[in-house]
């Protein structure tokens, strides 16, 4: 009797702990448009890929039209850039093919924006993206002109870097057409009015002035890129207005935690760390994340630039959690046909930096930050 009593409660309590534990139901609160998810394949371009689709969805948000940005031509501009870059410091900065969603506004301004039709980055021999050896060869490459073995940099060096890239991704063109229209890459560009200097990146650090202007040490940051410092409150409900306004926003963030999980289509902080692996199915209750905890975070390295994702919508579980709908870039046979529930306690502690346009910033912020409102034109 005694054993039948305690078989009765054990599947008692078994039952209480299913009934307990609740299965992810996801519902749709914000989905802002955006183009098809891509898969940036064997390379470290998530960058590209991320702010490429940020911009697309710029292009549905002012003119309403779906267009397929060229997601390589950027590449290969800021490799041209990253060499240079590398060469000048005498082969005393990174290397790689990392880099951040300002390099892609940098690359706008500089080089402009063509269509995916017209440069694709793959040659005739090859049909998936993958940069090892590209890189490899690149810096090989400028670590001999370093070196200058004949005892003089030769001229020619930005033009052999030029090859290299040409060999590799292709050659860039100074002219195509586009629905029939004749354009380069500045004047299509003004087409899509896409004006770089309507967007600015924000983050959120104890070590820096808050509202102030400065240039992150992070690795990827080669180009030296400004960020705004706003709290991590700001952070937070800056990223979530500007959604409700139907703005979309470029994401740098960490994702080596173990509960990052792109099989999964989820990324959340729980409290306690036995429920890590039961948090990617079940709801669990998160960790409550201060600005000092994430900065600690950030100074142990816990936090680092390792990934950047484009968030184009907010959901929300049945306990009314809040999450925001990141579109990824590996493709779209994973998680949430290859989107990202991320909460917002694993966005307070994870997320690096957001790029967006400044008109997505309320005016509170905006004076805090010395920012004008701008008119959206082609006129740059």
């Amino acid at each position: 009797m005694v054993n039948y009593l305690l078989q009765l409660t054990l599947i008692f309590f078994c039952g209480l702990n299913i009934i307990n534990a609740q299965t992810y139901q996801f519902e749709t609160l914000i989905d802002v448009e955006s183009t098809n998810i891509k898969n940036q394949d064997r390379t470290g371009t998530c960058w590209s890929f991320s702010t490429t689709s940020f911009l697309e969805s710029e292009i549905i948000r002012i003119k309403g039209k779906i267009i397929d940005l060229s997601d390589m031509y950027t590449v290969r501009n800021t490799y041209f850039n990253k060499s240079v870059n590398y060469l000048y410091r005498q082969g005393k900065a990174q290397f790689s093919e990392g880099g951040l969603a300002h390099d892609v506004i940098n690359a706008v301004k500089e080089y402009g924006l063509v269509p995916e039709e017209t440069f694709t980055g793959l040659t005739i021999d090859v049909e998936k993206h993958n940069h090892a050896e590209l890189v490899e060869v690149l810096k090989s490459t400028l670590d001999v002109y370093i070196k200058k073995p004949a005892k003089k940099l030769s001229s020619k060096w930005k033009l052999t870097i030029e090859s290299i890239l040409d060999v590799y991704l292709g050659k860039k063109k100074k002219e195509f057409y586009f629905e029939g229209n004749l354009y380069t890459p500045k004047s299509f560009t003004k087409y899509l009015e896409i004006n770089p200097s309507n967007y600015i990146t924000l983050s959120s650090f104890e070590h820096v002035k808050k509202y102030s202007s400065f240039i992150l040490s992070i690795p990827d940051n080669f180009s030296n890129g400004s960020f705004y410092n706003v709290s991590l409150d700001e952070l937070v409900n800056t990223t979530i207005n500007a959604l409700k306004q139907g703005y979309t926003i470029a994401l740098d963030c960490d994702i080596s935690e173990k509960t990052f999980s792109s099989k999964h289509g989820l990324a959340v902080i729980p409290k306690f760390v036995k429920d890590q692996e039961k948090s990617l199915t079940t709801i669990v209750e998160e960790k409550k994340v201060t600005p000092a905890y994430r900065q600690e975070e950030f100074e142990n390295f816990n936090t680092t630039d390792d990934h950047l994702m484009h968030i184009v919508g907010i959901v929300k579980d049945q306990e009314d959690n809040t999450y925001f709908k990141v579109k990824n870039s590996w493709g779209v046979d994973q998680g949430n046909n290859g989107y990202v529930y991320m909460s917002i306690s694993y966005f307070q502690l994870k997320a690096i930096s957001v790029l967006l346009h400044k008109n997505a910033i309320s005016k509170v912020l905006k004076k805090k930050l010395k920012l004008e409102n701008v008119v959206e034109n082609n006129n740059f």
